[in-house]
C-alpha cells in the first residue's frame, strides 16, 4: 500500500511540474519547447486551451495539487478522493487528447505526457483503493 502511495506521489509531482510549466507558458505568452514542429504552440493557442476562460494548464495544476493533498492521508476517504480526482483527470485528459487529434490536428508532447501521468495515477489510485480493506473490515480484523 505504501509503495502505491509513494509511486502516486512521484507521478503526481511529475504531472504538477508539467502543469506548472504550461501555466507559466500560458501567462507569459511564450511558446512551449516542443519536439514536434509547432504542435505544442498550436494546441496551446487553440480554443480548446481554455475552459470557461480558465487555461486547462491551470485546471491540470489544480488537479495534481488536489491529488497530492489526498495522498497526505492513507484512509478510505483519502483513497477514494484520490481515485475520484484521478478518474476525472483521466476523463478530461482523454477529451483533450481527442481534441488534439480530431479537432486541432496537432499534438503537444507536454499534453501527452500529462495524459500519461493521469492515466498512471488512475491505475495506481484505483488499485490502491481496491487493495485496501474497507474500514469496517479493517476494524473487525483488529
Amino acid at each position: 500500500m505504501k509503495a502505491l502511495r509513494i509511486a502516486s506521489a512521484v507521478v503526481a509531482v511529475i504531472g504538477l511540474g508539467i502543469a506548472v510549466y504550461l501555466t507559466v507558458v500560458h501567462y507569459t505568452g511564450s511558446s512551449p519547447v516542443c519536439a514536434i514542429s509547432h504542435g505544442c504552440e498550436t494546441v496551446q493557442t487553440s480554443r480548446y486551451a481554455e475552459l470557461a476562460g480558465i487555461p486547462v494548464a491551470v485546471l491540470g495544476l489544480l488537479g495534481y495539487v488536489g491529488i497530492l493533498v489526498t495522498l497526505l492521508r492513507d484512509d478510505e476517504t483519502a483513497r477514494t478522493a484520490t481515485a475520484l480526482l484521478s478518474l476525472v483527470g483521466f476523463g478530461f485528459s482523454a477529451w483533450l487528447t481527442y481534441a488534439e487529434v480530431a479537432l486541432i490536428d496537432a499534438i503537444c508532447i507536454w499534453c501527452v505526457a500529462s495524459a500519461i501521468c493521469m492515466t498512471v495515477l488512475t491505475v495506481l489510485s484505483v488499485v490502491r483503493m481496491l487493495v485496501a480493506p474497507p474500514a469496517a473490515v479493517a476494524a473487525a480484523v483488529r
